[in-house]
This record gives structure tokens, C-alpha cells and sequence, in this order.
């Protein structure tokens, strides 16, 4: 007996180049979440961040996130947000490009 199976190659897109499989846009354990923000100051830091906190409870109000102790006269934040799966992590991650304009 003999079976034949066809392969395809995935298709490379004429608008960018690319050529994935969703797969290997959404990763198993990949849940984190980085943002950065650069700033003058503790106050204006932790301010900015606010809207990028309330975007990770619009995806999952069981987001957890860890921000690195801030002196005063920081000028650069970095949090980490952590989501249930990595879905979640890439919702927020499309939906935070229109909070950096």
C-alpha cells in the first residue's frame, strides 16, 4: 500500500518578504512582555507606564508585571508583564503600537 502526500512550501508574501507559520509567531511559554520607556524622572517613568498596565488588564486582569527599583532621577523603565499564555501576550504586544505614537 502506498500513500502520497503532497508538501507545500509555505508561500513567501509579495507585500513584505515574509514567510511564516503561525506557529512560530505564537511560542509555547512565551508570556512575557517587555516594555521599555525612557523619561526624566521616577514620577514621569511610572506615569507613562500606566496605560501600557491598564492595556495588559484589558487583555487579562490576571496579568502580573516586575519593575526594577527606580531612583528618583531615572531616566529609563523597564517592565516586564507577564500574561497566562502567549495569545495574550501577543494582543497586547499589537495593541501597545498605539500607545507609542
Amino acid at each position: 500500500m502506498t500513500t502520497e502526500v503532497e508538501t507545500t512550501e509555505n508561500e513567501v508574501c509579495e507585500a513584505c518578504g515574509c514567510s511564516a507559520e503561525m506557529g512560530f509567531i505564537i511560542k509555547e511559554g512565551d508570556d512575557i512582555a517587555e516594555v521599555t520607556i525612557f523619561a526624566q524622572g521616577k514620577e514621569i517613568l511610572l506615569a507613562q507606564l500606566e496605560p501600557y498596565l491598564k492595556l495588559a488588564e484589558r487583555v487579562n486582569p490576571n496579568y502580573e508585571h516586575q519593575i526594577d527599583d527606580l531612583s528618583e532621577d531615572e531616566n529609563k523603565l523597564t517592565a516586564k508583564i507577564k500574561f497566562e499564555c502567549s495569545a495574550e501576550k501577543l494582543i497586547f504586544e499589537l495593541q501597545s503600537r498605539s500607545l507609542n505614537c
